[in-house]
């Protein structure tokens, strides 16, 4: 087999990274923690000419409150996110998908951030940021934007970042008012990939009904998915099972998934109205689930 040849480059600021981005071309990558691009060049399905090491941007690592809202720098990693108690009193949906990544070796060195850029649709992260509406920011040696998960996402391995842009940030906003969650993956075993994965967000107003609703689908689609009609569905509801049913329903008529070693098509989709039905039930059921 022909050696894997290519240049590395350590970053000392965010912006020495930008610049080396800047100069580099389409084979240039970041290396943050390694989780899921050393897998790929050691299995020679990356092809890279620049290596970009941002380990030790500690700028990038961080969780922080502003105005409700909960910012975190693409370095954090999946362990930080599933220990903070920021995290558990503004996004407790965040930690209980952290606690499914994995293995404890690969939550304690893989970043937010790499998980994101990475975008295998059946992974936690890409799933929840859609679910949750965050925003990604994204920085080149010129410029800064921010994109929403549900536009940053454009097939599995794909997403919206440019040759010479880096993400630095994702910030999850603030639930409103009184809020319910609920989380369901389905996998072979402990620390696999989802064949399936469910995670949804129930607002309620002040009589208990379902003012906003979010539900997210992963592993089951060529993205993670933002289903729009269950919040239809649920709107003025108490958790009915009725409701609960039909939302469920429509989670699994709106993806689009496909057959592989793992699953049939058939089986995702019909494993999505479970994972959905128990999500949605976790949600209002459980006092755990209440923010």
């Amino acid at each position: 087999m022909k050696p894997l040849k290519f240049e590395y480059a350590r970053a000392e600021s965010v912006e020495q990274a930008l610049s080396f981005l800047a100069e580099g071309d389409e084979a240039t990558r970041i290396l943050a923690g390694g989780q899921s691009l050393v897998p790929l060049l050691n299995l020679r399905v990356a092809q890279v000419t620049r290596l970009i090491d941002i380990n030790g941007l500690s700028e990038l690592s961080f969780i922080a409150r502003e105005n409700g809202a909960l910012r975190v720098g693409a370095l954090t990693r999946h362990r930080d996110l599933e220990l903070s108690q920021s995290v558990r009193a503004a996004q407790p949906l965040l930690s209980r998908a952290a606690a499914e990544i994995g293995h404890l070796a690969i939550r304690n060195r893989g970043t937010i951030g790499g998980s994101l850029a990475h975008a295998d649709p059946a992974a936690e992260w890409p799933l929840l940021s859609v679910t949750l509406d965050a925003r990604l920011t994204l920085r080149s040696k010129s410029n800064s934007r921010a994109v929403a998960a549900r536009n940053f996402f454009a097939g599995p391995l794909t997403t919206a970042i440019q040759p010479d842009e880096m993400l630095c940030e994702v910030r999850f906003p603030a639930p409103a008012g009184r809020t319910l969650w609920g989380f369901q993956e389905f996998c072979r075993r402990p620390g696999d990939f989802a064949i399936a994965a469910v995670a949804c967000q129930i607002s309620l107003d002040e009589r208990g009904l379902c003012a906003a609703a979010a539900l997210g689908v992963g592993g089951a689609h060529s993205t993670p998915l933002f289903i729009s009609d269950v919040e239809k569905v649920l709107r003025g509801s108490r958790g009915e099972d009725t409701a609960l049913k039909e939302a469920a329903e429509k989670a699994a008529t709106a993806i689009d998934p496909s057959s592989d070693l793992h699953a049939s098509a058939d089986y995702r989709r019909r494993l999505v109205k479970v994972l959905a039905l128990r999500a949605l039930k976790q949600a209002w059921a459980e006092p755990g689930s209440r923010t």
